[in-house]
């Protein structure tokens, strides 16, 4: 064999490999967990089960089988509710959980009598309700609604052995059981014409009618009861309360009177506290005044001291050079004159040093003079240091309380600002509501008020009364110029009157009121001693009202005059 005939048989090999697997993909099936299936037609029924078979499309023909389990809903409610022992209708809603039993006969008896139902739950439960339904209802009729509320697990034992025997037929088994809800029928359901509703109906009344009246007798004990706790509860807590007062009405007073002593006793210890502080105070500064007296004394000594020994230095030190001056002086002199010149010299340098030593005196006078001086103004610097402390302290307190009096008029002038703004709202909302008044509101409260304070207006009236001495009342109608009567002459005669200005020529009537004028100048002047006037003030007679006639240009005519 060459090379092209193994080429040939690896393609022919590969392709034939390749035809079989695509046969086997194409006509092999495999179950698995879930899913199971039964395999007729050639070779006979064959289940497969968690393995695999080959299925030709012409001579075999497959029904797949679900092996898990399936929920399925049964609920009896309304008109299609179960009936009980005591003929109660109920709804229940009851959860059934059926699966394919994991045999072979088994799965072959679902797949002969259900077929792909077992695929699809609500195909399975249009099947198996009815069997489910009929359990429910025959378990129903066995028990009553209390006890099928109260012992749940034996209704679902019934349930599931009616159960269990119908459907091993089919190759399913009951798995589990659950009673999900379960209710009274609502009472407008119940067919009074019905047999079975008619004694439910009537068993149903009854019970709630009877309820309500026990329901009824114990909120009404209840109630009562309540009523009676309350007020005896209310009797108590008004005791409590009486006795709490009491309690601290005494306290209080006891809490009063040691406040009191307590503040009494504070303000002793406080006031024995302020005097020994304030004494402690004066100790320590006149501790301090004397340490620091002492301290400067020490100091001025030392200084003294240090001065004295630095002038005694000096002296030293200047009557050294002197000497030295003088010895230098000798030898000069010796050197060029005679005896005679070195005792001149000598007598020289004795005036020289005569005149060095007052020279001293007066330095060290000077010196101690100038210490003295420097004491006196350390003194005095020291007691002006005390008194600048003092001003100090006094301007200190001067100006803290400066500061609080500042802050209690600003505090002042905050509270007045506020009053008188208060105040001001006030007049203005008075003045608001006096504007809104009318005239006739405004003359009722006016004669209001002056009826309220005529008393008070008659008695300051008459309050001047009380001075007068006497009264004196003159009628002067029968004076001439003074009365209103019109003089007339004879009976014949001419008719003149002179009291009126308005008759006669201008001369006439001035010459009138001239001679009337003097003819009653002793009666007026008596008439004006009486009311308290004096003859010079006769230009105010005006004011007189009466006299205004005398002496007058108006022409009035005098009238009564009354002296109060």
């Amino acid at each position: 064999m060459n090379g092209a005939d193994i080429i040939a048989i690896i393609i022919l090999a590969a392709i034939v490999i390749a035809v079989i697997v695509y046969l086997l993909h194409w006509l092999y099936r495999h179950s698995s967990k879930d899913l199971s299936f039964v395999r007729t037609g050639l070779g006979g029924e064959k289940v497969v089960m968690g393995g695999g078979a080959l299925v030709l499309p012409i001579v075999h023909d497959l029904t797949e089988v679900s092996m898990n389990t399936l929920r399925i809903e049964v609920r009896r409610a309304a008109e299609k509710s179960l009936i009980t022992r005591n003929r109660m209708r109920i709804e229940v809603s009851v959860e059934f959980f059926v699966r394919v039993i994991p045999s072979a006969e088994a799965v072959a008896a679902a797949a002969r009598t259900l077929g792909n139902r077992t695929l699809n739950p609500e195909s399975l439960r249009d099947l198996v309700q009815g069997r489910f339904v009929d359990a429910m209802g025959a378990v129903a009729a066995k028990m009553t609604m209390e006890e099928i509320h109260e012992n749940r697990s034996d209704y679902i034992k019934g349930v599931k052995a009616q159960v269990a025997d119908a459907l091993t037929a089919n190759g399913l088994e009951l798995e589990a059981v659950s009673l999900t809800s379960l209710d009274q029928t609502d009472m407008k359901l119940f067919n009074p014409s019905n047999a079975f509703d008619a004694e439910g109906l009537t068993r149903l009344t009854e019970e709630i009618e009877t309820r309500k009246k026990k329901r009824n007798d114990i909120e009404q004990d209840t109630m009562i009861a309540i009523r009676k706790k309350n007020l005896e509860s209310e009797k108590l807590a008004l005791i409590i309360d009486k006795e709490s007062e009491y309690a601290r009405l005494e306290q209080e007073s006891e809490v009063a009177m040691r406040r009191a002593q307590q503040r009494t006793e504070v303000a002793l210890e406080k006031t024995d506290r302020d005097r020994d502080i304030e004494e402690a105070h004066i100790r320590s500064k006149e501790l301090v005044d004397k340490s620091r007296i002492l301290q400067e004394r020490a100091i001025d000594a030392e200084r003294i001291l240090r001065e004295q020994e630095t002038e005694k230095l000096e002296i030293q030190r200047r009557k050294t050079l002197e000497m030295e001056e003088q010895d230098r002086v000798i030898a000069v002199a010796v050197k060029s004159k005679t005896q005679s010149d070195a005792q001149a010299a000598a007598e020289t340098a004795r005036a020289l040093l005569v005149e060095a030593q007052e020279k001293v005196i007066t330095v060290r006078e000077t010196e101690i003079a100038e210490r003295r001086k420097l004491i006196e103004l350390i003194d005095a610097a020291q007691q002006a240091e005390r008194e600048a402390i003092k001003l100090t302290t006094n301007a200190s307190a001067e100006k803290a309380a400066a500061v609080d009096r500042a802050e209690a008029d600003n505090a002042a002038a905050k509270a007045a600002e506020y009053r008188y703004e208060v105040d001001a709202e006030g007049r203005r909302k008075l003045n608001e509501a006096e504007n809104m008044r009318s005239d006739a509101s405004r003359r009722s409260s006016f004669n209001a008020k002056l009826i309220e304070n005529l008393p008070l207006i008659i008695r300051e009236s008459v309050k001047p009364m009380e001075n007068i001495e006497s009264i004196k009342i003159l009628q002067v109608d029968g004076l001439p110029g003074l009365s209103g009567m019109q003089h007339s002459g004879g009976q014949g005669g001419d008719h003149a009157n002179d009291g009126d200005p308005r008759t006669g020529s201008l001369a006439d009537n001035v010459v009138n009121s001239a001679l009337r004028y003097r003819a009653q100048v002793p009666f007026v002047d008596n008439l004006l001693q009486e009311i308290g006037m004096s003859s010079n003030a006769i230009s105010s007679l005006g004011s007189l009202g009466g006299l205004g006639n005398i002496g007058l240009p108006d022409g009035s005519r005098p009238k009564d005059d009354k002296k109060h």
